[in-house]
C-alpha cells in the first residue's frame, strides 16, 4: 500500500476512535507511528514538544509533522485529511440529528461515562512523556540516564503555574527553551 494511503487510513482510524481532543490521541498516535516504524519514541516526544509549542490544534500539528516525515508535503495533506475527516463526518451527522441526540438519555449517559476514559487517556499520555523525559535513552549508545535537571524544571514550571494563575504558558515555554539552550548548550 502506498505510504500516503497508509498515512490517511492510519490517521483516519486515530481521528475516528479517539474522543477528547489531541492529548487523548497521543497513545493511539504513539502505538500507530512507532508500531509501524515510522518514527522513534524519541522523535515522537520531540514532535509532541514542537506540536505543543506551535499554533494550531495539537493533533493536526502531530499529523503534519509525521506526514511530512514520511512523505513530504503530500504526506502532510493525506495525514491531516485522514485525521480531520472523521470529525467532519461525525459533526455533520450530529448537526443533522442534534435535536434528537442531545436530549436522549442514552447519549447523556454515554458522555458521562466517556469523561473518565478521556481523562485516563490524557493521564497516560502525560506519564509516557514524563517518563521518557526523566529517563531519556541515548540514541547512539542505548544508555538510559536520569534527567535530574528535567525534574527540577518540571517542579519549577508546575509551581509557577499553580502560584501565578495568570502566567501565560507561552512564557514558560520560551523561558524553558532558553534555559535548555543555556544549560545543555553551554554548561553540559
Amino acid at each position: 500500500m502506498p505510504i500516503i494511503i497508509d498515512l490517511m487510513l492510519s490517521f483516519f482510524k486515530i481521528g475516528l476512535f479517539t474522543i477528547g481532543g489531541g492529548y487523548a490521541m497521543i497513545p493511539l498516535i504513539a502505538e500507530t507511528t512507532i508500531g509501524k516504524g515510522w518514527i522513534s519514541e524519541e522523535m515522537l516526544i520531540n514532535f509532541i514538544a514542537i506540536a505543543e509549542s506551535t499554533p494550531g490544534p495539537f493533533a493536526v500539528n502531530m499529523a503534519t509533522f509525521i506526514g511530512y516525515q514520511m512523505a513530504g508535503v503530500l504526506g502532510v495533506f493525506f495525514a491531516v485529511l485522514g485525521l480531520a475527516l472523521p470529525s467532519f463526518i461525525i459533526i455533520l451527522i450530529i448537526y443533522y440529528f442534534s435535536k434528537k441526540f442531545m436530549n436522549n438519555v442514552f447519549v447523556q449517559d454515554a458522555f458521562t461515562t466517556l469523561r473518565p476514559t478521556v481523562s485516563m487517556l490524557i493521564f497516560t499520555a502525560f506519564i509516557s512523556v514524563f517518563v521518557a523525559t526523566i529517563l531519556p535513552t541515548d540514541g547512539a549508545t542505548g544508555e538510559t540516564t536520569f534527567n535530574w535537571f528535567g525534574i527540577i524544571l518540571f517542579a519549577v514550571c508546575f509551581a509557577c503555574m499553580r502560584i501565578f494563575k495568570k502566567l501565560h504558558p507561552i512564557i514558560l515555554i520560551i523561558l524553558s527553551a532558553g534555559i535548555g539552550i543555556l544549560f545543555y548548550g553551554f554548561i553540559l
